[in-house]
């Protein structure tokens, strides 16, 4: 893959907080890319983490993390980023080969799924994420010259705020379509955000979900021990990365988005990320107090089969 020469650029969307978490995922699935058993291969993630100096000396490649699995950020970790990001591409691509053709990433982040899956098709990718670490992400893009396999569709907005009534006012720019089913997916999104602001996202993802639309994110749902927290992964993470994962994450109770979402017709299911570790035989193992334990992946679509039009049929 080709990179044009220039410096290092300053990114200042993804130096600090939750945007330094967009980094941290992205080494994440750089040295997954380059493992021999890798559950999924994002070869633009190293670019990210070499273009921002708020990571530099960062590992993109197993053989730069000596302890390998064993190591709390870039083993246990990494390796869950890796099978999370397998899980959902996993979901997507269900629902794209289904009939869906218009999906919309909440928090898309450094993410690549634009330019690294197969879309079938017919297929548009919103991109909805702050303006900071799109403006970010499109420069690393460019300097890869990466060609995205879907109409990809980047929309700056605030998901605290009204990120609907942005993406609903931009129709025409955009190309979202409310009568149309929609895949929804709020990947490392749902742990930062506000109580109210997790009711407000599921409220308009409701109403804007066609029948036959689906929904994947992921939650904390347990409050975790005094041993979990102050366990390596978050104290590695801290002095390592700068990452203080604890002071990001919202501290007080979590709504129940699944319950919401049941009562509004979806059917919905959830699972403990080893349940995929053991359906694809790698990836993260259950540790004495686990950061991992309280992780839920929860998956939703709304009743009714969806219409899509013949020319979406791919």
């Amino acid at each position: 893959m080709p990179v044009t020469d220039g410096p290092p650029l300053t990114g200042p969307g993804v130096a600090a907080g939750v945007g330094r978490t967009a980094l941290l995922v992205a080494a994440a699935r750089a040295v997954e890319t380059h493992r021999p058993d890798a559950l999924a291969r994002d070869p633009f993630a190293e670019h990210f983490v070499r273009a921002a100096p708020a990571a530099a000396g960062w590992p993109v490649h197993p053989d730069q993390v000596p302890d390998g699995d064993a190591d709390p950020l870039w083993g246990h970790l990494g390796r869950y980023f890796g099978l999370r990001t397998r899980v959902l591409d996993d979901h997507l691509l269900r629902g794209t080969a289904a009939g869906l053709r218009q999906v919309v990433l909440l928090g898309a982040g450094l993410d690549t799924r634009a330019h690294r899956l197969d879309w079938p098709p017919g297929c548009t990718v919103h991109e909805i994420d702050t303006a900071e670490v799109l403006r970010f992400k499109q420069s690393v893009l460019d300097r890869t010259r990466a060609t995205p396999k879907a109409d990809r569709r980047p929309l700056a907005a605030d998901l605290r705020g009204d990120w609907a009534e942005a993406l609903c006012a931009t129709a025409t720019a955009t190309g979202f379509d409310p009568a149309a089913p929609t895949a929804w997916l709020a990947e490392g999104l749902l742990l930062y955000l506000p109580a109210p602001a997790e009711r407000a996202l599921v409220a308009a993802v409701h109403r804007l979900s066609a029948p036959g639309s689906t929904l994947a994110y992921e939650i904390k749902y347990l409050t975790e021990s005094h041993r979990t927290r102050a366990g390596p992964v978050y104290t590695e993470a801290r002095r390592r990365l700068g990452i203080d994962l604890l002071a990001l994450f919202d501290p007080d109770p979590r709504p129940d988005s699944a319950a919401e979402l049941a009562t509004l017709g979806w059917t919905v299911t959830e699972h403990t990320p080893y349940t995929f570790t053991d359906l694809h035989g790698r990836g993260p193992r259950p540790q004495p107090d686990d950061v991992l334990a309280a992780n839920r992946w929860v998956f939703a679509t709304k009743a009714g089969a969806p219409d899509v039009p013949a020319h979406q049929g791919g």
